[in-house]
């Protein structure tokens, strides 16, 4: 299975991200740990192929991620695209960059 994250591993997520390590209700905070998981669900998933009950999680928590996403881009489109390229994930609403 994969592994859980630590504490420490999460708050430097969230200074990274959020600004602090105690704004964890920052849209960007959690869209950071969404694919900090997202990436380590699907290294195991590489793995571990049979594993569906992980599939289905990492499935939730993309179209999680989607909507947060999709929040931040009707809210402030310039902190989306900062944050689309700081991750390095694609443009999942096909706009612009």
């Amino acid at each position: 299975m994969a592994t859980y994250l630590s504490k420490e591993t999460k708050n430097e997520i969230f200074e990274t991200y959020a600004g602090s390590a105690s704004n964890t209700g920052s849209v960007e905070g959690q869209v950071a740990l969404l694919s900090f998981r997202i990436k380590n669900l699907s290294e195991h998933l590489k793995i571990n192929h049979k594993d569906h009950a992980t599939r289905r999680s990492l499935l939730k928590m993309v179209g999680h991620r989607k909507s947060l996403l999709k929040y931040l881009a009707k809210k402030d489109i310039l902190k989306y695209r900062e944050l689309i390229a700081k991750l390095g994930i694609r443009d999942t609403l096909g706009r612009n960059q």
